[in-house]
């Protein structure tokens, strides 16, 4: 996949922009945010550094995981284990690889969001919670430690399950597309879907500042997981009102880039 570019993030912020911004016209007055809301321009400037800074540490961090586990494991590094798999999955279709991908991916997800929730890790996850006039920006907000450590736990196990990422690798940009919808300033749920498909109400509902919905719906993809484990909320009679957090995050780019490591 070829590393993105100004011009390509310019016209995908234009885009998205345009189109959620339409989306927002429909509904009423009181319910629409301002164009520049509050927060705005950090969200900007994540939508630069997300794809360019985060997603290339990321990327290596990774790597510097995975090839020693190879060299490991095999006895050298071959492209191909990581591209094509290896064992009993690597022999699956590659739609039912992809399937099985996203659902061990979610699941561990889970597990991991509700990691970052915990004290010792909740200041590197803080960040992506301190939007308080959230919207599809808000989607981009993210510390560069909270994204190395999602992607390594979700990384080794499907390596060492013998799947073939490349499985996955066409559904991806469907994947980051909904990232950016649950996070939207919309009350979408899916109608008979709203428990199985997550949707913008109930990741809104995640990073409401409302006492009795803190710590609820932490699945990516899958609300199944918040209902087995007892930490799915979805009110039909409400919708959520107040976002952010009671964490002290600077507001700008670099404040909470180093919020993290600032002594508590």
């Amino acid at each position: 996949m070829n590393a993105p570019t100004l011009a390509g993030l310019l016209l995908g912020f234009l885009v998205l922009l345009a189109v959620f911004r339409l989306i927002e016209l429909l509904r009423p007055k009181e319910l629409r945010l301002p164009l520049l809301r509050r927060g705005f321009f950090t969200d900007a400037a994540y939508w630069v550094f997300t794809p360019l800074v985060t997603k290339t540490v990321t990327r290596l961090g990774v790597l510097a995981v995975v090839v020693p586990l190879a060299w490991l494991v095999y006895g050298k590094v071959d492209k191909s284990l990581i591209v094509n798999g290896f064992g009993p999955a690597a022999g699956l279709a590659l739609w039912v690889q992809a399937v099985l991908i996203l659902v061990l991916g979610d699941f561990i997800g889970y597990w991991m969001h509700r990691w970052f929730h915990g004290t010792r890790m909740w200041r590197y996850h803080a960040v992506h919670h301190s939007s308080v006039e959230l919207d599809w920006l808000s989607a981009v907000r993210l510390h560069p430690v909270n994204d190395l450590l999602m992607r390594i736990a979700g990384t080794l196990p499907v390596l060492a399950l013998g799947f073939a990422p490349i499985a996955v690798a066409g559904i991806v940009p469907v994947l980051t597309l909904m990232a950016i919808v649950v996070h939207a300033n919309v009350d979408w749920d899916w109608g008979p879907l709203r428990a199985v498909v997550a949707s913008p109400r109930f990741h809104r509902w995640h990073h409401t500042d409302e006492t009795e919905a803190r710590d609820k719906n932490f699945a990516g993809i899958l609300p199944l997981w918040d209902i087995l484990f007892a930490t799915y909320y979805m009110p039909n009679d409400r919708v959520p009102s107040r976002f952010g957090t009671a964490s002290p995050v600077p507001e700008g780019l670099v404040g909470q880039l180093l919020y993290p490591f600032r002594a508590r």
